[in-house]
């Protein structure tokens, strides 16, 4: 998650490398840009992305919205799972996003909370997350 493999018992299934922090990340990132969404993108059906990298995605989402004439200015993120906890790796899984996005890691936020053992997430059949990006269009000059 966030590009760190997390020591768990039990890994995530996906089409691509089921990282779904980056996934929220890059949706927000494409949303915030009116640039659809990651399934438009990088159908979940097309072979070519099948165990796809991603933050080779989010990298992907950066050229897009440079297209467009956007850039990242911050992202802030929270998974939520019961298990296993992230904070150990909070710091990495921020490196890791901000060279994606082509911003400095303190402009990236990395959160994680439980659902109380409600629901899916409580279970530990799986996990969630939420992300939210600020964007800037280009100086021009």
């Amino acid at each position: 998650m966030g590009g760190v493999t997390v020591p768990y018992k039990y890994g995530l299934d996906g089409w691509s490398d089921a990282d779904v922090l980056v996934h929220a990340i890059a949706d927000a990132v494409l949303g915030a840009a009116a640039a659809g969404d990651i399934g438009r993108h990088f159908p979940p059906k097309d072979p070519k992305w099948k165990d796809y990298s991603s933050l080779d995605l989010l990298r992907r989402v950066k050229e897009i919205i440079d297209a467009k004439g956007y850039e990242v200015v911050n992202v802030d993120s929270v998974l939520m799972m019961e298990d296993p906890k992230v904070s150990e790796h909070r710091g990495q899984m921020c490196e890791h996003i901000g060279a994606a996005l082509g911003i400095d890691q303190s402009c990236v936020g990395v959160k994680a909370t439980t659902t109380e053992k409600l629901g899916y997430v409580g279970r530990g059949e799986g996990a969630s997350a939420q992300a939210v990006a600020l964007l800037k269009l280009k100086d021009k000059s």
